[in-house]
């Protein structure tokens, strides 16, 4: 049975499918799902053939090592910022076989938000190697932390349906 909620898991499919259809291979590059967008890919049967990796970068030291996020953007902008996100995408598409990469940088609470950067505060990020750069700045709100995460998931997984359209 799967941990996620049947509409979750539809959309997952869905990406799966579209990117198998096109032929194209996907990275995700996580920081407050910690993992979730690739579980929930790979939850799919077949989704071996699109899911190239998933990076889980929980720290500002993973995300520059990793990823090759700029010290000097973590210092000026924070580590959940637009520059972040964008960075976070950059560093996944191109380490790695990736078509398509999406990131996500947030605050999921219960703690950690401030009046700048309030709890449920979410960039997420899309680029493919054909051009398409996607921002996204959600405000889901205090939530609770697993609201934010899931939240998340299901925006990013929508952003994945677009930037297939864009990469096929």
């Amino acid at each position: 049975m799967s941990p996620f909620h049947s509409g979750t898991e539809e959309l997952a499919a869905s990406v799966v499918r579209r990117y198998k259809a096109g032929g194209l291979m996907l990275a995700a590059a996580e920081s407050c799902t910690g993992g979730l967008i690739a579980a929930a890919l790979t939850e799919i049967s077949g989704s071996s053939a699109v899911v190239d990796r998933g990076f889980v970068t929980y720290t500002n030291e993973a995300k520059m090592d990793l990823l090759g996020v700029s010290p000097a953007t973590l210092a000026r902008f924070g580590a959940v910022s637009k520059e972040t996100a964008l960075q976070m995408v950059h560093g996944a598409l191109y380490r790695s076989r990736a078509d398509v990469a999406v990131a996500v940088t947030g605050i999921a609470g219960p703690t950690g938000g401030s009046p700048e950067k309030p709890v449920g505060l979410v960039h997420l990020a899309a680029q493919t190697k054909t051009g398409l750069l996607l921002h996204r700045e959600m405000h889901y709100g205090d939530i609770g932390r697993s609201g934010v995460r899931m939240a998340t998931l299901r925006t990013t997984l929508d952003m994945l349906v677009e930037a297939a359209q864009a990469a096929a």
